[in-house]
């Protein structure tokens, strides 16, 4: 009886399984932060769950500030069209109003807008720095 031939060897390489986190991002040119955990601004930098989590966080509370403004510049315009209706012979309200006293809320309100949009990107700044 003849013997059976050899099985051929096949060496089969792989990375290692387990290596220390910061020795893999050591090596890609990233620190992890001192929890071991990647900081927000990685997360966001490489697209990930998390990082689209920031970043949709970010626009959620940018889109609140302007349905907000928006919301109250409706009731602050819209009812105009109906005072003016109710009062249609008093043509020199329409001019004050339209003019002069509706200038002062739309100047503030923009003023809180420009303020709470600032605010959101300078909280999500010191989120993503880690400050």
């Amino acid at each position: 009886m003849p013997p059976e031939p050899a099985e051929r060897r096949v060496v089969v390489t792989a990375p290692p399984r387990r290596t220390p986190p910061h020795t893999r991002l050591r090596a890609r040119g990233r620190h992890p932060h001192a929890s071991g955990h990647y900081r927000p601004r990685t997360e966001i930098d490489e697209q990930t769950t998390l990082g689209h989590t920031y970043v949709r966080s970010l626009m959620r509370s940018q889109l609140r500030a302007g349905i907000t403004a928006f919301a109250v510049l409706g009731l602050l315009v819209g009812p105009l069209p109906l005072l003016f209706a109710v009062v249609p012979a008093a043509r020199r309200l329409e001019w004050a109003v339209l003019g002069f006293a509706l200038y002062a809320p739309l100047v503030l309100l923009a003023r809180w807008y420009v303020r709470r949009a600032e605010r959101n990107e300078r909280d999500f700044v010191r989120l993503v720095e880690d400050r």
